[in-house]
């Protein structure tokens, strides 16, 4: 009888470690099985400007490549970018396309009007 008990406590054991690695091993790896995303970006879409000059700042966490209307530009090591761009006269849109080292991609659009 006390060998059972100890089978049944060595199983439970190794059941309830097996366990907490698997949803170790999920907690720490979910932002790069679900990808890259951009997130707080400084414009909104619809926004009216009264400058042709305009900051645009935001992050993309794990991002290998951003580009902003087609032209690549740099982000540091947490995600974060910070780029100025100049406006035509009227309606703009702005695109902002960021790629993971899987390809995975995340692409916002937004309209601006100078």
């Amino acid at each position: 009888m006390q060998k059972d008990a100890k089978k049944i406590l060595k199983i439970t054991l190794v059941s309830v470690l097996f366990v907490f690695i698997l949803i170790f091993g999920f907690f720490n790896s979910r932002d790069l099985l679900f990808g890259v995303k951009i997130k707080n970006v400084s414009i909104t879409d619809g926004m009216k400007v009264t400058n042709n000059v305009v900051k645009i700042t935001g992050v993309a966490k794990h991002a290998v490549k951003l580009s902003l209307n087609g032209r690549e530009i740099s982000i540091d090591q947490q995600g974060n970018f910070d780029e100025t761009i100049a406006l035509a006269l009227g309606y703009n849109v702005v695109s902002i396309r960021a790629q993971d080292k899987f390809g995975h991609v995340d692409e916002k659009n937004y309209q601006l009007i100078y």
